[in-house]
């Protein structure tokens, strides 16, 4: 991870990109990537999605904006000092505190007002 936030801080860096690289900024463009995300999944039925990969044009689309996506969330991170490994990892503990087990997945728990 910190060897691609590297690489994109001397792409941006020889590019002289840095003063558009605020936090502003790249929080808008990783909103503009997502988007362009869901815009391959917009129409497609639940069954379509989970096929989007065995197309090659789509597959290949998904793959680049995934990367754009991932791009920017990396240099946010890197321009805001978070660890976005330790973001999620501490983000996954608190949702298995809030999100218990309470059995088998459909099963409806009586106990505590579910």
């Amino acid at each position: 991870m910190a060897g691609l936030q590297r690489r994109l801080a001397e792409f941006a860096a020889a590019r002289d990109w840095q003063p558009y690289h605020t936090p502003k900024n790249l929080v808008a463009a990783l909103s503009v990537e997502a988007s362009e995300l869901v815009e391959i999944f917009q129409w497609l039925t639940p069954q379509e999605s989970a096929r989007v990969m065995a197309d090659p044009e789509s597959a290949y689309r998904v793959r680049d904006e995934v990367a754009d996506v991932l791009a920017y969330l990396l240099q946010l991170c890197e321009v805001l000092g978070v660890d976005p490994l330790a973001a999620l990892a501490a983000k996954i503990d608190r949702n298995e505190r809030r999100f218990p087990v309470r059995g088998v997945a459909g099963e409806t728990d009586t106990t505590e007002g579910n």
